[in-house]
């Protein structure tokens, strides 16, 4: 059994990952940590609003669904008390990432930060770094619910990630392209364009469409139900526990 434990288990994606762990016979869920609520136990598991309390605490994996504020403190927690981090809070910045896997391989920690869990937005990221090689003008979409507190997406950002490594630098766009209204264009990343949108009732949604002489291509994931995140989830916490670094991208451990 591995036992684990949930971090945001009030939120969506947390509330999800609560029902997937219960459900599944060769998981335990032993904590559930929450910094607001008032209750001391959900279905006989108990909560916790203050980490510290969990130091000495017998449990595998640390599922974190926050917030882009703490996560990144939650994460160097779970590292340091030997606790293997699943990590679905988008927000993280390059240097970040960097500190937490040097942190992981010093203790011999597994861990797993995941821009997305859905196994087609992989498949999503893997094809749109293909196609670069051979479209190299690329503009990225993405599309979420409006309460998404950071912009690009993580899944954007790597996805942006991964074509930089397969496409030569190219600034797009015309030479002597104006932005009558600032942003209009989008933020710029090695030259190609990544657009956000917010809006309630989308969950998670990216388009990467490429452009060339006389024809176009478009790659596009939809996910419309948490659930959708949940497969990956469960690898993660399956996986993590059987490596002694921490990883940037559910693509790792597939």
């Amino acid at each position: 059994m591995i036992k684990v434990i949930i971090a945001g288990f009030k939120g969506r994606m947390g509330s999800a990952a609560v029902k997937m762990v219960q459900e599944d016979e060769s998981l335990e869920l032993v904590a559930l940590v929450d910094p607001k609520t008032s209750e001391t136990a959900v279905d006989g598991i108990p909560v916790f609003n203050d980490k510290l309390s969990l130091v000495g605490f017998d449990a595998d994996v640390w599922a974190d669904f926050t917030i882009p504020a703490v996560a990144f403190e939650n994460t160097k927690f779970a590292l340091e008390n030997h606790f293997c981090p699943v990590v679905g809070t988008t927000g993280f910045t390059e240097s970040q990432i960097s500190e937490l896997i040097s942190l992981s391989q010093v203790n011999k920690v597994g861990g797993l930060i995941a821009p997305n869990f859905a196994i087609g937005a992989i498949l999503l990221m893997e094809f749109a770094q293909k196609a670069a090689q051979y479209f190299p003008d690329v503009e990225i979409i993405e599309l979420h619910h409006d309460n998404k507190q950071d912009a690009p997406s993580g899944t954007a950002i790597k996805t942006a990630e991964l074509i930089k490594e397969k496409r030569s630098f190219k600034k797009q766009g015309a030479a002597d392209e104006v932005e009558t209204m600032a942003g209009a264009r989008g933020a710029e990343f090695d030259g190609m364009r990544i657009h956000s949108v917010r809006l309630p009732g989308l969950v998670a949604h990216q388009e990467v469409i490429f452009g060339a002489k006389g024809e176009g291509l478009t790659i596009r994931h939809d996910s419309y139900d948490r659930v959708s995140f949940m497969g990956g989830v469960n690898v993660g916490i399956k996986k993590v526990v059987e490596i002694d670094t921490l990883v940037y991208g559910l693509d790792h451990l597939l």
